[in-house]
This record gives structure tokens, sequence and C-alpha cells, in this order.
């Protein structure tokens, strides 16, 4: 794999991609302060309402890459388990 693969363009494009299913896009801080260059950059809006779904909480922008993508892994496992059970029931 080349380094290319881990920079964080390439995890934005992936993130960018497990969001697609859920609704939801990643939103990138423009302006920076030092609470976000500390900590976060990150959030995530549904885009029918263009309600913020998560990287909002103390602060806008508070979540990092890392955090947006195990929200959206772990939204994904959620809803393969779903999938799973109503399965099971038919």
């Amino acid at each position: 794999m080349s380094s290319r693969a881990h920079t964080q363009t390439a995890q934005e494009r992936r993130i960018r991609r497990l969001a697609r299913p859920f609704g939801v896009s990643l939103l990138v801080a423009q302006k920076r302060n030092a609470k976000i260059d500390a900590h976060g950059g990150y959030m995530l809006r549904d885009d029918d309402t263009f309600e913020i779904v998560f990287g909002n909480k103390s602060y806008e922008f508070s979540a990092s890459l890392e955090e947006v993508e195990a929200f959206l892994l772990e939204s994904h496992d959620n809803m393969r388990l779903q999938e799973g059970k109503k399965e099971k029931k038919r």
C-alpha cells in the first residue's frame, strides 16, 4: 500500500464513502481556532435536514477523523445487526 493511503485526504475520502449510505456528509472546519486545532475539526451533517448528527458535543467541529470513522463503523455494524434480526424473523 502506498504512503498516500494514510494521508488525511485519503482518510476524509474513505469517511465520505462510509457516510453516503446514511445520508450524512462530512464537514471540515474552515476557520480554525486553538480548540479545534488541539482536538477535532470535523462534524457529520444530515443531508436532508441539515442537522448536525455528530461532532458538536461541547463545541462545533469537536470530532476528530478517527472519532467520526469509529462512529460510522459502529453505525454500519448496528445496521447489519438489524438486517440480520429481520432475516431471522422471516
